[in-house]
């Protein structure tokens, strides 16, 4: 039997995408951790930032990731001072979330340190080639699901 190659891994957009994200989540990652944080706290903030989800729970589901891990990265978010965790009046069991004023800074900074790695990443790109990689992404992010650029600037 002979095995036909339909197209091999690395022209892959998906294959491609995940290499670039991994080393994008790599340069974003050093330049944060200065500031005892890892990608996926920054993620949490996003989220409770964004208003879609202030419980442990919802925050998973919003994230796609096990709620045990909400729970380590609240733990950590919580002891630099950037959340606050409060029991529900109306349901003792649940837990919200909710960002500190320090919080809201830190992700600020974030934010800039996102910018500068975006800058640093793309800097072989041309403004205009950097615009049309943007409304790519966000045509796919929408497919999935998921926020656009432009939603950050509102």
């Amino acid at each position: 039997m002979t095995l036909v190659a339909l197209g091999k891994v690395n022209s892959s957009v998906v294959f491609r995408l995940g290499v670039l994200g991994a080393m994008a989540t790599d340069l974003f990652a050093a330049r944060i951790e200065p500031h005892g944080l890892k990608p996926k706290h920054v993620g949490l903030m996003v989220v409770l930032d964004a208003g879609t989800a202030s419980s442990q729970l919802e925050v998973a589901g919003v994230m796609g990731v096990a709620p045990s891990l909400v729970v380590a990265l609240a733990d950590h978010l919580q002891k630099l001072g950037a959340i606050e965790r409060v029991r529900d009046p109306a349901d003792r069991r649940r837990q919200v979330l909710t960002l500190t004023e320090h919080g809201r800074e830190l992700l600020a900074v974030c934010g800039e340190l996102a910018q500068s790695t975006d800058a640093a990443f793309t800097a072989e790109l041309t403004a205009s080639e950097s615009a049309v990689l943007t409304g790519l992404l966000d045509r796919l992010a929408a497919q999935q699901g998921l926020p656009s650029a432009a939603d950050d600037r509102k």
